[in-house]
């Protein structure tokens, strides 16, 4: 999109303003750009885009585009629709926040959580082979500390997916 105007590149000025909405969105959450503008989109279009009119419309390759796509997918945020014809598939967005967090707590905060417990683990031992040194105190503190935040948000997870249900 550098360097034109989202007319050139077929976006009106409603739907520009709404894709940068989400782009902020994923910004905060750590995520592409590109997958905020491609669900910004989806979001925004009163029919199921193919790939090809993400391309076109958003002015993003269509490797970024496949990318952004498979993302949205695997985080439960996009669907394939049942008006595509032929070959061609098409997306429209799932508008459920329940959905959109759910899927984001599954994909992206569960896994880091399961990985951060095999990383304090780790840590915990280093700590174990530091007889004598100051610093060992105060490192099983902050691992203590850590320990218990994981157990916090294994526990407050589910209580944001039941929350946002319906």
């Amino acid at each position: 999109m550098l360097g034109e105007t989202t007319e050139e590149i077929g976006l009106s000025e409603f739907e520009a303003l709404v894709i940068d909405f989400f782009c902020d969105g994923v910004r905060i959450l750590g995520l592409p750009k590109s997958i905020g503008e491609i669900y910004g989109l989806l979001y925004v279009s009163q029919e199921a885009l193919s790939l090809d009119d993400l391309v076109r419309r958003l002015g993003i390759s269509k490797g970024s585009a496949s990318q952004g796509l498979k993302t949205l997918r695997e985080l439960g945020a996009v669907r394939e629709s049942e008006v595509g014809e032929g070959r061609r598939s098409y997306y429209e967005p799932d508008v459920e926040l329940k959905q959109l967090v759910g899927g984001f707590i599954k994909e992206q905060v569960r896994p880091h959580l399961a990985s951060g417990e095999g990383k304090l683990e780790n840590l915990k031992q280093m700590v174990a082979k530091m007889p004598g040194d100051a610093r060992a105190d105060f490192y099983a503190g902050r691992l203590a500390r850590l320990g218990r935040w994981s157990k916090r948000a294994k526990i407050l997870l589910p209580l944001v997916q039941k929350f946002l249900g319906r």
